[in-house]
């Protein structure tokens, strides 16, 4: 990756001003001592086993404390009208929204289909909201783990589990089918390695199918991953030998210690690249491969690193692309990193919030992830807590 010895400055994601302008004084006093007991690890890893728990037998003291805490900063609502409150309040801020329906490990019949139709409710209601461009999906709403594991395998299935695997086609099938038809974009997003291959021969087989005039499907690269670049570009390829676009949403990855203690206890090599200097390396060089390619691939930038999204911002600039164009996106997590959605948003680019919801009992566990990596390793919510403190001297509260 080349990159010139300086560059303009294109967004100013110091700026706490236009970062924090959609929140008023006392939200921005809750965020803070939200974010000050997320800083916390022993706290965080002391109550995350009582919340689950909690939420799983429907404690409604529990429910109730959960969803006026940090429900409300992460999500949008249990239900998709519930959202819409925050989905305006985004759009007001030129600020798109991603719907994250929060269910995931589904395992019955019946609870996989029960999923698929609220994608597809949430389909329809994304296409009656200008502002609401792009539904997400885990595939593992839609499938039972061990299905995609035994595919991936190479296993053969017995007769029961044929026609469980041709029910996930169809599932699927159904959401992109309606997401095609009404003019909505799909992030699949990826998940763990044992099944990831799985995932990703799906969200290829959508891309063949939807993917032919423009963009409906994307489907993710995890750089923490030290094969991932080379998918990024190998797949490239592919698409444009078999005529079809490549949606790709990069991701840095969220399984890093799951994967290397499963790799540690089966004995095979790790698929986690060694270094946080190799991740950062390997997605630099996708935002940029993907920024050169950007007529036939689309990319969502979803990180979190202020350089990712620096570079990917001034590479549009110093090439004169639009600002808006629908394949050069970035997005954040509803919740966290305001200083880069909302200064990018206020630079002019095409900038997205990812806004789960679902009931608090479903999406628990994706509290639970955020609280924990963010309280350990990333140092994400340090800087969260410093930018809000910031704004509070600034506003003199």
């Amino acid at each position: 990756m080349e990159e010139p010895a300086t560059r303009q400055q294109v967004v100013d994601f110091t700026n706490t001003q236009i970062a924090f302008s959609s929140k008023s004084d006392k939200d921005l006093k809750g965020q803070a001592r939200l974010f000050k007991f997320m800083n916390n690890s022993t706290l965080v890893q002391m109550g995350s086993p009582f919340a689950l728990l909690g939420a799983r037998m429907q404690i409604p003291f529990i429910d109730s404390i959960i969803k006026k805490t940090i429900f409300t900063h992460f999500c949008g609502g249990e239900t998709l009208n519930e959202c819409q409150k925050k989905i305006d309040h985004l759009h007001k801020y030129k600020t798109f929204t991603i719907l994250d329906y929060g269910a995931e490990g589904k395992t019955t019949e019946k609870e996989l289909d029960e999923t698929l139709e609220e994608f597809l409710r949430a389909i329809s209601f994304a296409a009656s909201n200008p502002s609401v461009p792009v539904v997400s999906v885990k595939l593992t709403a839609l499938s039972d783990n061990y299905i995609l594991e035994k595919w991936q395998s190479g296993e053969s299935f017995t007769e029961e589990e044929s026609k469980r695997w041709e029910k996930v086609l169809y599932r699927v099938n159904a959401m992109c089918e309606k997401a095609y038809h009404h003019g909505i974009k799909v992030f699949i997003d990826a998940e763990e390695s044992w099944i990831q291959d799985t995932i990703g021969y799906l969200a290829d087989e959508m891309m063949k199918k939807y993917n032919r005039e423009k963009v409906c499907v994307y489907t993710t690269y995890q750089l923490y991953r030290h094969d991932h670049l080379a998918l990024l570009q190998s797949d490239f390829e592919k698409a444009k030998r078999e005529k079809y676009l490549l949606g790709a949403k990069l991701v840095r990855g969220a399984y890093m210690d799951k994967e290397r203690e499963r790799a540690k206890e089966k004995g095979y090599p790790s698929p986690i690249q060694p270094d946080r200097a190799s991740t950062d390396r390997d997605y630099n060089e996708a935002v940029c491969f993907c920024v050169d390619n950007y007529e036939t691939l689309a990319v969502a930038n979803a990180s979190h690193n202020v350089e990712s999204n620096r570079l990917q911002a001034e590479l549009i600039a110093e090439r004169d692309l639009p600002r808006s164009h629908p394949h050069l996106n970035f997005c954040q997590l509803y919740g966290m990193s305001d200083n880069i959605t909302f200064n990018l948003a206020d630079a002019g680019f095409f900038v997205a919030k990812y806004l789960p919801y679902g009931p608090v009992r479903e999406v628990v566990p994706y509290l639970i992830r955020r609280a924990e990596e963010n309280a350990s390793v990333t140092g994400d919510m340090s800087r969260e807590l410093k930018l809000i403190m910031e704004e509070i001297k600034r506003r003199g509260l």
